[in-house]
């Protein structure tokens, strides 16, 4: 499908900072843009005007479908035009670093410098699959406080901060009194294994690329590097120590540190 064949939708975001070179964040999968409120803030937009981008069926965008990088990259690309941004970095995490790839190859023009964080361009077993099946289990209307959705999560994601991760993705409704999941749960089980698909091959970015790995994480492997390598040739990769897949509130003044060197150096 071609670009112009895309029906875009309007992106909800948030913007910090309002000097510098803009700044694009792409959150990852069942995030948003809140995800990155603290780094967005306090690290990059003493440098950068910042925006943080709920991608579609995420935060507060549009439920909307297809949901695949072709057409997350064409809202990205909307968005930009909507704003008047010519050309900006772009950063993205996980889902949003499959995003930030595919638009730096549809329209390389567009990208300045792309910062990709703890993803591959390869296509992924269905890692998510059980807590998108524990989210879907659970009817959120069902209970009368995020306590006592939390305890219901808790007998299928046992992990505390991953359920604290899940649950900013609630909201309540204070004339039914209900809570309600905000991400399009369904849309993201319909379209989960194009989610987890490969960045199409054969076009390139010849732009400065960074690609960010944490160093108890596998989402990157040495196997990933020719990859990476034909994909984008000035691609480089830095390990955050001590950090898993979610880098940046793993270890974040680390993380900001090696992003804001590579953003701020000369061409």
């Amino acid at each position: 499908m071609s670009q112009s064949a895309i029906q875009t939708v309007d992106l909800a975001y948030r913007s910090y900072g309002t000097d510098g070179p803009p700044l694009l964040i792409l959150h990852g999968l069942l995030g948003s843009s809140g995800n990155w409120h603290t780094l967005a803030s306090k690290a990059f937009a003493p440098h950068f005007r910042v925006f943080t981008l709920d991608l579609r069926g995420h935060g507060r965008s549009p439920h909307a479908h297809p949901i695949d990088y072709p057409t997350m990259a064409a809202d990205v690309l909307a968005f930009m035009d909507a704003h008047e941004i010519d050309r900006a970095h772009v950063l993205g995490h996980s889902m949003g670093g499959k995003v930030a790839m595919e638009l730096a190859l549809t329209a390389p023009e567009r990208v300045d410098r792309l910062v990709v964080v703890d993803i591959a361009p390869r296509a992924y077993e269905p890692r998510h699959r059980v807590i998108l099946d524990a989210l879907q289990a659970i009817d959120p209307a069902r209970y009368d406080s995020r306590r006592a959705i939390d305890e219901a999560l808790a007998a299928h994601v046992p992990e505390a901060p991953i359920r604290q991760f899940l649950l900013k993705n609630l909201q309540y409704d204070p004339d039914t009194r209900r809570y309600t999941w905000q991400m399009d749960l369904e849309g993201l089980i319909r379209y989960y294994d194009r989610i987890n698909e490969a960045i199409a091959d054969g076009r390139r970015f010849t732009g400065p690329v960074l690609f960010v790995k944490g160093e108890r994480s596998d989402y990157i492997t040495d196997a990933d590097l020719p990859a990476i390598r034909r994909l984008f040739p000035a691609a480089r990769l830095v390990t955050i120590p001590g950090a898993g897949h979610w880098v940046h509130a793993d270890a974040p003044e680390a993380f900001a540190r090696e992003v804001l060197a590579f953003l701020t150096e000369k061409d």
